[in-house]
């Protein structure tokens, strides 16, 4: 997306280069590779924290205490509900794509929110733990409807990632398969003025509630250059299929010039500093169920895409994260739900601070149609020549 100059008006298509706020959320240096939520090194919360003290970090800005933790962590297990009424709502749109699904009962969630237009930080807060909870609720009890199945009461021992897996299958996971869900989860959680972060700012930059500008942000990240690379990537290795006809598969794809699913990112140049840790993930979790072929085809794709790397074309972290969902058996539309299940604690600390300072986000577009012209009557108009 290049900038186009007009006279005295430079354009940046998409806002590329752009800062339009401050924030103490998350930062990001492309060029390096790294990645921080709060000051904190993704790859010391990824290979030390848990989802639940990542997700406290995000709301509150600071690591909790040992107590602090046990409480965020039983307001969370608290929050695993929802109302029979949402049931009935996902049942009536059962075989809608689990995103279209996502986005409706989020959206009706705030119908049954006390002083749901309440934005104050402690509301806000509050409705950002629930959410937090419901959201894997709702996906289970989505993909189990829409198999024929009832959903799954939640667990009230189990951590956050391992209950989403038994809602989904219905057994406690493994320990290593949980705890690669809940790695999955806290790459997920913050990424910047990503388009669906920036989308939930400019909804709550209008002062609509909490529920309006996540519903926005469901709807950004289900587009497909947002949230569907790691569906993409999947959809490739089943294409190839053999880790001996990656070479081949990327030659010709260069040679067309059409895009390796999972490589390249619009703010990494270099390596996306989440990547590394799912690739290892991934490979135990092969070994632990059996299924090698998915992570050999990947890093046979990943050697032969080792050339590109000085041009910044660097593997992702969707390049490995739907391999995770493939092996539990979970179907390529999942993926993006999943995705947005990590993300919950960073869009509302990001609407969080967009309401302390609130102001509407409105930038300008360069008019270039038509110059002013005279309105014709309908009667005098002449018939159009197309």
């Amino acid at each position: 997306m290049s900038s186009e100059t007009n006279d005295s008006v430079t354009i940046h298509r998409g806002l590329k280069g752009i800062y339009f706020e401050r924030s103490g959320v998350s930062s990001i240096d492309g060029r390096a590779g790294d990645l921080h939520y709060r000051g904190y090194s993704i790859h010391d919360l990824a290979g030390q924290s848990s989802f639940e003290e990542t997700s406290y970090l995000l709301l509150h800005g600071e690591l909790p205490s040992k107590a602090g933790l046990k409480r965020f962590d039983q307001e969370l297990k608290a929050a695993r509900r929802l109302p029979e009424s949402l049931y009935d709502i996902i049942r009536a749109i059962r075989g809608a794509h689990p995103m279209e699904v996502l986005r409706t009962a989020v959206s009706a969630l705030s119908a049954f929110e006390e002083n749901s237009n309440d934005t104050s930080r402690d509301a806000v807060l509050k409705k950002g733990i629930n959410l937090t909870s419901q959201m894997p609720v709702i996906v289970a009890a989505h993909y189990r409807l829409q198999a024929g199945q009832d959903p799954i009461v939640p667990s009230s021992k189990l951590g956050h990632a391992a209950n989403f897996l038994y809602m989904l299958k219905g057994e406690p996971p493994s320990e290593g398969a949980a705890a690669l869900m809940d790695t999955d989860m806290i790459l997920h959680a913050e990424h910047g003025s990503n388009a669906s972060s920036f989308t939930a700012r400019v909804v709550a930059g209008t002062g609509a509630n909490l529920h309006a500008a996540m519903t926005a942000a469901i709807g950004a990240l289900s587009g497909p250059a947002h949230g569907g690379a790691a569906e993409d990537v999947m959809k490739m290795a089943r294409e190839i299929n053999d880790p001996a006809k990656a070479a081949d598969y990327v030659k010709t794809k260069r040679k067309n010039r059409e895009p390796i699913m999972g490589f390249g990112h619009r703010v990494y140049r270099a390596e996306d500093p989440r990547a590394r840790h799912l690739r290892a993930g991934v490979k135990r979790l092969s070994a632990e169920m059996g299924e090698p072929r998915w992570i050999e085809i990947l890093q046979a794709v990943e050697t032969a895409m080792a050339r590109y790397t000085r041009l910044g074309v660097n593997v992702n972290v969707d390049f490995y994260a739907g391999v995770i969902y493939y092996l539990h058996g979970l179907p390529e539309d999942l993926f993006v739900p999943i995705f947005a299940i990590g993300r919950v604690p960073g869009w509302t600390a990001q609407i969080l601070e967009q309401f302390e300072q609130n102001i509407l986000i409105r930038p300008l577009t360069l008019y270039n149609g038509p110059p002013p012209r005279d309105y014709i009557p309908l009667g005098k108009r002449r018939k159009p020549e197309f």
